[in-house]
């Protein structure tokens, strides 16, 4: 009997187990059924569902078919087991993650979190998995079943954002016994930093009085790493309509529009990330921090994290210190620092979804009072006529007499935050009286040019008043112009005149007619740059010789002092020693003889773009198919960004970052937009979408985006349900 009663216990045990898991394959394939998923002539998904949650499952299975690959990469990283695949070197970007928060804290978001955005989360994980499980055939790297948890570790709507500001390198300086990092390999980082191809985005906003149609418009031009964000349109009978780029793995459109508003984020360089100078001390063998008159005990714990190994898989264990400033990620001085951030995971994902539903200025508007949107500003446009710009939107309040731009004593009760800015404290521009709004990573003091915000009006720490290349390129552009269609934008984003070279390249001239006037070796490199009107082009041997020449005098020209881009520019152009201009040009054309067999060479046949397979980072060789591009970097003032951040050992060069998915946007009765995507929807080199738009990016030739359904079915290619 004794026997009989286990086999009876294991059988119910068995039974209930296989139920559990047929009632969740039951309910993949209900929501499947509620979802239908069209792909466009160039392969976009326009995910319909009934319900919100429904959309969400159907929008995470189609990014899963685009690129799994990718959608899985950003996971591993955000929750903190990149070094399970990726070994020891990526243990301090997990220990960072962890240290803001572990999977239980993740858990415990998840639970607080309003029904409706649970269920959200639900679906995200359904969507996901319900595809592998449709698709045996792939095999993920690490995470085989997704979680509805995972979603918040998206700080504060994008993967990554604030918390990779922090650096792993200080990080391991503090953790790892033995590692330093001191104030000469800071400045040897900082240096490297400013070498890289600049990040950063351009957004536009028009009003209806200077539109031929009379409507607003919008530029959403994000410059991402490319392949970083899916194309999408999802759609809902609970009022979701948006349509735009999603990071992959997101369940809402981050940069896009709906039927009545659009939003554009890009890169803020309001202060949101403080560090604190902690006073430790040791007490009857317990470990305190001072605050005020007091004591209080440093929060400790320990992080377990897994790395790969030749030998297998390793764990190591690291004791963790914290404050109610935040985790303590590195050492100033000697002394411990704090960091603190915005970590309010529910709402920022709470923030990102219901934007992307509002249907005017004053449902926008409303929704930025949330507050979590920390990393991006954000320009704005509506069907109602309304232009905005938003600088910021999680500002803390300080104490104006201390400079938050270093670290502050943590033990002083008067550093701490003082809660958040109202959104109208912060710098707001709204319908004004010039028409247009700009922001491509600049000075907020300009974005309207005269009725721009004032700078006096604000505390410091609001913003960087720091004007750059591509910001003085968009005024120039916009300032007494009119009659606006969404073609002409499109020119007007593409416009080729780079001003950093107008501010470098006559310097140069200059020095070569004063140092070594009518030398053979230079005459002719200098007369073409000397007759150059500052225009990149396919064609161009002056960009090639400008481009080498302002890239390597970045590296190796000696600065007086820190300085932007914008100002090193400038002064090499013209404040430097004309000997060191001189020196560097003539590195320049050995360079270029060396690497080509000669300066002499156009611009595109350098510039080039390639896509060879699925991987994150790409395999460039130049002894394989790639094709000619006349765009530049961001760094000379291009507003179609186009740049390399690694090479891979080739001579030419391969665009990585900038111009990524671009739309130009028109709202009206009905809304119109165009897109382009660099490359193509599909990370499978198999698509016929994999780089379906390689050419007509590089041609800036837009395709038109469909909105309404009836578009949508004249363009449809196919048409399912998840898991056919």
């Amino acid at each position: 009997m004794k026997y009989l009663a286990i086999l009876t216990l294991l059988l119910c045990f068995t039974s209930c187990k296989s139920k559990q898991e047929l009632s969740e394959l039951d309910q993949w394939k209900e929501q499947a059924e509620n979802v239908t998923i069209i792909r466009d002539d160039y392969g976009v998904p326009h995910i319909y569902g009934k319900t919100d949650s429904e959309a969400v499952f159907g929008l995470l299975y189609a990014q899963c078919e685009d690129d799994f690959n990718r959608v899985e990469q950003n996971y591993i990283s955000a929750i903190g087991r990149l070094a399970e695949i990726e070994g020891k070197e990526a243990l301090y970007s997990d220990l960072r993650a962890k240290m803001f928060m572990t999977k239980e804290e993740a858990l415990a978001n998840y639970e607080n979190s309003p029904q409706w955005l649970k269920e959200l989360c639900n679906a995200f994980a359904d969507g996901i998995n319900y595809y592998l499980y449709t698709h045996p055939e792939v095999k993920p790297k690490l995470l085989t079943r997704f979680e509805p948890w995972m979603p918040m570790y998206f700080s504060e709507g994008s993967i990554g954002g604030d918390i990779e500001r922090i650096s792993t390198d200080k990080i391991r300086a503090f953790y790892e016994k033995g590692a330093v990092f001191g104030k000469a390999e800071e400045s040897k980082q900082n240096r490297s930093k400013e070498e890289l191809e600049p990040q950063g985005s351009n957004g536009i906003a028009i009003s209806g009085d200077l539109t031929k149609s009379g409507n607003a418009m919008l530029l959403i031009n994000p410059h991402t790493s490319f392949y970083f964000r899916g194309e999408v349109h999802v759609v809902s009978e609970e009022g979701l309509n948006a349509y735009g780029a999603v990071t992959w793995g997101q369940f809402f459109v981050y940069q896009g529009f709906n039927e009545k508003t659009g939003w554009m984020h890009t890169s803020t360089y309001t202060d949101v990330l403080d560090e604190f100078i902690e006073v430790f001390e040791e007490k009857e063998g317990k470990l305190y921090y001072r605050y005020g008159k007091e004591l209080r005990p440093v929060i400790q714990s320990e992080i377990v994290l897994k790395y790969k190994d030749k030998e297998g898989v390793k764990e190591k264990t690291f004791p963790i210190y914290r404050t109610h400033h935040g985790p303590i990620t590195h050492r100033e001085k000697g002394s411990p620092v704090a960091t603190a951030m915005m970590w309010e995971p529910p709402k920022a994902l709470e923030q990102s979804y219901i934007r992307t539903k509002q249907k005017d200025y004053d449902g926008f508007r409303k929704m930025m009072d949330i507050r979590t949107n920390s990393s991006n500003n954000t320009v704005y446009a509506d069907a109602d006529g309304n232009i905005a710009y938003f600088h910021g939107n999680f500002i803390p309040v300080r104490d104006t007499i201390y400079d938050y731009s270093a670290p502050v004593d943590g033990s002083n009760p008067l550093t701490d935050w003082k809660g958040l800015h109202t959104v109208d404290e912060n710098i707001l521009v709204l319908n004004p009286k010039n028409g247009w709004i700009q922001n491509c990573n600049s000075t907020p003091f300009t974005a309207s040019l005269e009725y721009s915000p004032k700078r006096k009006n604000y505390p410091n720490y609001m913003s960087v008043d720091r004007e750059n290349f591509r910001g003085i390129h968009a005024i120039s552009l916009l300032k007494n112009k009119t009659g606006y269609t969404i073609d002409s934008l499109i020119t007007l984003a593409h416009d080729s005149y780079l001003p950093a070279f107008a501010a470098l390249i006559p310097g140069l001239v200059s020095a070569c007619d004063k140092l070594e006037p009518g030398f053979p070796e230079l005459e002719e490199a200098i007369t073409i740059l000397r007759n150059w009107d500052y225009r990149t082009t396919e064609e161009s041997v002056a960009m090639t010789l400008a481009h080498y020449y302002g890239t390597l005098y970045g590296k190796k020209g000696k600065r007086p002092s820190p300085m932007s881009d914008m100002e090193l520019m400038s002064y090499f152009g013209s404040d430097s020693p004309p000997e060191e201009r001189l020196f560097i040009f003539k590195q320049v054309l050995k360079q270029l003889e060396n690497d080509f067999g000669s300066w002499n060479m156009p611009w595109g046949e350098i510039n080039r773009y390639q896509r060879l397979n699925g991987d994150i980072r790409q395999a460039f060789d130049d002894n394989k198919p790639s094709i000619p591009i006349g765009f530049a970097s961001g760094r000379w003032g291009a507003l179609a960004a186009y740049g390399a951040r690694y090479h891979n050992n080739t001579k030419k060069i391969y665009g990585t970052r900038g111009n990524s998915f671009v739309a130009i946007v028109e709202f009206g009765p009905k809304v119109k937009a165009k897109t382009i995507l660099a490359g193509g929807q599909s990370g499978d080199p198999d698509s016929p979408h994999f780089d379906d738009q390689a050419l007509p990016y590089a041609k800036v030739n837009f395709k038109e985006a469909a909105y309404y359904k009836e578009d949508v079915l004249k363009r449809a290619r196919t048409t399912y349900n998840p898991g056919e």
